[in-house]
């Protein structure tokens, strides 16, 4: 028969029980545990994991929270063509304690999770080029637990001025008349640039404004994405595509795999994979480019152990950063959980 023993158990005015000394619960090794007939709610110390857990109805989990670090990065817009614009970089997300996440606001908190329980993560695509004329189509969401990076706003097309689309970042406005840069997500990027006349403006990038077009026949640069040490090292991710020109002189995409506009002679360029950078722009003979895919980047304490399923992939697995720490970049659609 259990035995509760205490030397005090006290209540106050709202009914809590308060116990003088520490609660300590009953301790098992991992096979003792298994053997036990349990019920939801079934609380133990497992002390092969030294850790408290509890029994759900149908497996034990850890008692208390996980907290994950996290970036998360939408896939770029597609740039426009005929004089297009660039597209705008996939929204960006962060919660890497110190840095910026995108539209220049600081970092988000933590995101806390439950262990063995199964997480949806979404990888964006990137969005496509304009084909022959007019706009691209922007990129897809990422997604992770609660947070939803948007797909970058595409590049407008250069026939009529055609604006650019809002997204995580704005795609830039069409050239050939004047047009307006697509807006941008709160706390995850910038607008996308207006074009001047006939010259395009360059998407907008996590960290900064594409762009305008300039009146000497040259498009506006894509704006620069944000810096991450989340995996241990500085890189630069969601910057937007540059939009074409037409006087032989290329824009460029912005830092962190924004992808070059056009000219007449030189075709543009795609977003870089991975990064959620927009496609540049394209001219009348060359085309425009798609924007590159996103991507999920987390971090967690090296005492766990991920699981991937239904088709999530990553480049290198669970790799050391830090101390006590590890992460994971995700580039496939799936589902994670932790043990």
């Amino acid at each position: 028969m259990s035995e509760l023993k205490t030397n005090k158990i006290s209540t106050n005015d709202q009914n809590n029980v308060a116990i003088d000394n520490a609660l300590g619960l009953k301790s098992y090794t991992t096979a003792q545990r298994d053997a036990l007939t349990s019920v939801a709610g079934d609380m133990i110390y497992n002390s092969t994991d030294s850790k408290p857990q509890f029994y759900n109805g149908s497996s034990w989990e850890d008692l208390g929270a996980l907290f994950i670090t996290s970036l998360v990065i939408a896939g770029g817009g597609g740039g426009g063509r005929n004089y297009g614009a660039g597209g705008g970089a996939g929204g960006y997300i962060s919660t890497v304690s110190g840095e910026n996440t995108g539209g220049g606001s600081s970092y988000e908190a933590p995101i806390q999770l439950i262990t063995s329980k199964n997480y949806t993560v979404t990888v964006g695509a990137g969005g496509a080029a304009a084909p022959s004329s007019g706009t691209g189509t922007s990129g897809n969401y990422s997604v992770f637990s609660t947070q939803t990076a948007i797909g970058g706003g595409a590049g407008g097309g250069g026939i009529g001025g055609i604006s650019g689309l809002s997204g995580g970042s704005g795609g830039g406005g069409g050239g050939s008349s004047a047009s307006s840069g697509g807006a941008a997500t709160t706390n995850q990027g910038f607008a996308g640039g207006a074009s001047s006349g006939a010259n395009a403006g360059g998407g907008g990038g996590a960290s900064a404004v594409g762009t305008a077009g300039s009146g000497s026949n040259i498009g506006g640069d894509g704006g620069n994405g944000v810096a991450s040490s989340i995996t241990g090292s500085s890189v630069t991710r969601a910057g937007g595509g540059g939009a074409a020109s037409s006087n032989g002189n290329q824009t460029s995409g912005g830092t962190g795999g924004g992808g070059d506009g056009a000219t007449d002679a030189v075709g543009s360029t795609a977003g870089t994979a991975n990064t959620g950078g927009g496609g540049g722009g394209g001219s009348g003979g060359q085309a425009a480019s798609a924007g590159g895919s996103g991507v999920v980047i987390l971090r967690y304490p090296d005492s766990y152990t991920i699981t991937l399923a239904g088709g999530a992939s990553s480049v290198g697995g669970e790799t050391a950063v830090g101390v006590n720490e590890k992460y994971i970049q995700i580039e496939t659609s799936g589902t994670v959980s932790w043990s």
